[in-house]
Parts: structure tokens; sequence; C-alpha cells
């Protein structure tokens, strides 16, 4: 079957991917960003700023950004880089991948322009496959260096995750671990907390982070679980009252609703010689939480409900 596709009011693509249990996604081809998520009972898990613009070349908050070449100011290209803010391509041969179901999954590619090159001076292909199940969605990220030198980039895949209250939301499986403190000029600090609270703005690149990280929303007893390979970062992001009014694109107490839990390859980056090929795989699932000493109860995070 093919691709189901929907048209913003700018003309431009949306695919619609959904599963037989009734869960969706919504992609588009600019940014190949994902920017809807929705449960079997139609509950959005993915954040949306209610003043998010769909107005091509300007950027989307909310969803699921690619991050690529850059994140954030980790360098001097525009802000998270480029490939967030491009038209991407349907991806026909996104082979060694299997072949795709074209219900619940679509692959996409972005290639670098003579406009890129001119920012950016590496030729590339970034492919990204993005596919839904029962209580999951999985984003396949792959970069493949098709210049004659190598390069070095950063990825990283920005997920905004809905929740119903940031003062009750916890982060769990970054505790201990080493962070670069965005708020203070990316000083190098050690997360002393036993799990991740929030009382303020937060901006932190977390280092060597384990392949699994726990976002519990106590008010809706949910957890969303973050796995990843191929990218040994984490990036925590709430801008908190203040900074979210003054972020023209965001309503001025959408804070209150959401958080950005990131996967990314940025410190350090990954270094491609011509012809290679990079790849990351991130998770996102939903498992009902159980509290005993706030920790979650492994047998619904192994077999869910």
């Amino acid at each position: 079957m093919p691709l189901n596709f929907g048209n913003d009011v700018d003309g431009s693509s949306r695919i619609l991917l959904n599963e037989p249990r009734g869960s969706t996604a919504q992609v588009l081809l600019f940014g190949g960003q994902v920017i809807s998520w929705k449960n079997e009972r139609r509950e959005e898990l993915l954040f949306m700023s209610s003043k998010a613009q769909y107005l091509p070349p300007k950027i989307i908050r909310g969803g699921i950004p690619v991050c690529f070449p850059q994140f954030g100011n980790f360098g001097g290209l525009e802000r998270h880089g480029f490939a967030r803010n491009r038209f991407w391509a349907l991806d026909d041969d996104p082979s060694p991948l299997p072949p795709a179901n074209k219900q619940s999954s679509v692959d996409l590619i972005l290639k670098s322009t003579e406009d890129d090159l001119k920012i950016w001076p590496h030729s590339f292909e970034l492919r990204v496959r993005i596919s839904i199940s029962l209580g999951k969605l999985t984003v396949i990220p792959r970069v493949r260096n098709i210049d004659s030198k190598p390069f070095s980039f950063m990825f990283a895949l920005r997920n905004y995750l809905h929740v119903s209250d940031i003062s009750e939301v916890r982060v769990e499986g970054l505790e201990t671990l080493d962070y670069l403190d965005n708020l203070k000029g990316k000083e190098r600090f050690t997360e002393q907390a036993d799990a991740i609270t929030f009382d303020g703005e937060i901006d932190r690149v977390y280092l060597n982070t384990p392949t699994k990280i726990a976002v519990i929303d106590h008010e809706r007893k949910r957890t969303i679980e973050l796995r990843k390979e191929g990218m040994p970062n984490a990036v925590v992001w709430n801008p908190w009252d203040k900074k979210a009014k003054s972020i023209a694109d965001m309503g001025d107490e959408d804070y209150m609703t959401m958080l950005c839990v990131d996967s990314g390859a940025i410190e350090p980056q990954v270094l491609l010689k011509p012809g290679e090929e990079w790849k990351g795989r991130q998770e996102l699932s939903i498992v009902s939480s159980s509290y005993c000493s706030g920790q979650l109860d492994p047998r619904k995070v192994l077999y869910g409900d």
C-alpha cells in the first residue's frame, strides 16, 4: 500500500502513519520532523507549542526536530544546524535496512545541496526511518560521508515530550553523571541528585549516558522510556517561565506541559571517513508507572501492561 499523505496550508506534505491498534504519528517532509505521536487512546504524547508556526523556512517548535550537523550553539553554524529547516525527500532505497511497512513506517533522506556546501563544506546523505508500533515510536538516523575527505558532525533528536505538569515529573537514569551546563557557559558538573526534578530553567548536556532513561509523569501515572544506541549524550531542557516569555514561538505557560529529553552525539563529535556511515537508534515507549520509593516497577518496564 502507498504512503498516506496529507497537506498543510502552505502546500507542504505530511505523512500519516498508523498501526492496527490505533496509535498514529505524523511526519513532515519539512525538517524530516515528527510532529505528532498518539497512543491507541488518541492521547498526544509529544508537545507542540501553542504558538508553533507551520511556515517554512521557520522551524517548528515541538515534536522531534532533527539537529544536524550541529547541536545548539556548540559550533559556528546556525543553532541546531540546518537539517531541521530543509525539505527532505522520500528515500526509495533505504538499504541495508530491510523494507519498511508503508502504513507504519517512512524512510526519508536529506542530501547536501550547493547552498549547504557553502555553509558547511562536506557532502553527506542523512537518512531517517520513522516507525510506530503499539506504544512505541522508533527513529533510526544514518549519516553517510560521500565526500572525498573526512568530516566531523553532531547529531541529536530533540524530543519535545508532553507532560501533565513539569513540577510533577522526574527523570531517572542520569544520576552521578557529568554534564555540561549551558546556563553556566558549558561548565562541567556532576549530577548529585538521585533523580532530576524541576523547579526552574534547566539546559544540560549529559555525557556518557546509559542506553535507557525514564521520564516519570507522576500525575498521569505514566512513564516515557527512552532507549538509544549510537548517541552517548542526553540533553535535558526546559526554559521555565522567564525564558519561555522571551521565545517568540512559545506560549508563556507552555513550559509547564513540556520537557525535552534528547538523544545526541554531541560531545564528542562523530568522525566519518569517506564512504563510512554512522547509525543511531532511538525508541520512545510508554509504560505504566508503579511506585516504590519513586523507582520504576521493572516488570512494567519490561513487559508493559
